[in-house]
């Protein structure tokens, strides 16, 4: 499947309110498309990772992030741009009165993330404007449709999704961990998700490496059609509706009227 039928299937049995979105780690700028803004080229400021992935969601935006474009430290953690050792043993966060070290440490050390030096720019695009093979899709939806992504991923294959989450640092679940286990996820936004890319409360993400893309989107087709599996939820309707006594007695009388 190209973007653009994963973009429409998505729109059809997903229907999410902002773009799904297209994701590359890039190994040089040489990999970014012509047309792409850059945060500090572009904007003249630093963004964090989910605040750039919001542009691209919200805006429709082309977007790359770099190692100066981005001014959150776990996103510079987790991508690589930066070695991390005193992220990794807590020193730098115990210096800064951000808990003791063993606890960041122990808090780092389960994050999953991306070799040190090997990407240069985080690419993001929207599926039906993207102009490159992503390393993973992404998109946000409430828990209803997260739920038929969910349904979507382990119809065909089986089994079921699992999935971390320590409130926080969501790029590590969206980017990193999809990279490295090759299978999809779904992520609860944590603070900075919530602070600087202004995601809202209702709002999950979900991620498919493009290994599993194909299954997942049949798995929602499959769902779709069998009329149980559907977004929005289809109710059951069709039962006799129990009403208050004095609305069956007010139905007596005006049926009297016909006698």
């Amino acid at each position: 499947m190209n973007l653009k039928e994963v973009n429409e299937a998505l729109n059809l049995y997903v229907r999410p309110q902002t773009f799904p979105v297209a994701i590359k780690m890039c190994q040089s700028s040489d990999e970014l498309p012509d047309k792409v803004r850059i945060p500090k080229r572009d904007l003249g400021i630093a963004v964090t990772v989910c605040q750039g992935i919001a542009m691209a969601r919200r805006y429709g935006w082309t977007i790359a992030i770099g190692k100066e474009d981005q001014c959150c430290p776990h996103g510079a953690f987790v991508l690589g741009f930066v070695p991390g050792k005193g992220y990794l043993d807590g020193s730098y966060a115990e210096s800064l009165g951000l808990g003791t070290k063993e606890q960041f440490a122990k808090t780092a050390q389960n994050l999953s993330r991306l070799e040190y030096g090997k990407y240069s720019h985080l690419l993001a695009a929207t599926l039906h404007t993207a102009s490159f093979e992503p390393h993973l899709i992404l998109s946000y939806g409430n828990p209803a449709q997260v739920a038929r992504l969910v349904q979507g991923a382990v119809a065909i294959t089986g089994g079921v999704l699992t999935s971390i989450s320590g409130g926080g640092i969501a790029c590590s679940g969206l980017i990193a961990r999809t990279m490295l286990t090759d299978e999809c996820q779904f992520i609860l936004s944590g603070a900075g998700d919530r602070y600087f890319a202004l995601t809202q409360d209702h709002e999950l993400a979900f991620t498919i490496p493009m290994s599993k893309v194909e299954s997942t989107i049949q798995g929602l087709e499959m769902g779709h059609k069998s009329g149980m599996h559907r977004y929005p939820t289809p109710s059951f309707l069709r039962f006799e509706g129990q009403l208050p006594p004095a609305y069956y007695k007010f139905l007596e009388l005006l049926k009297k009227e016909e006698q």
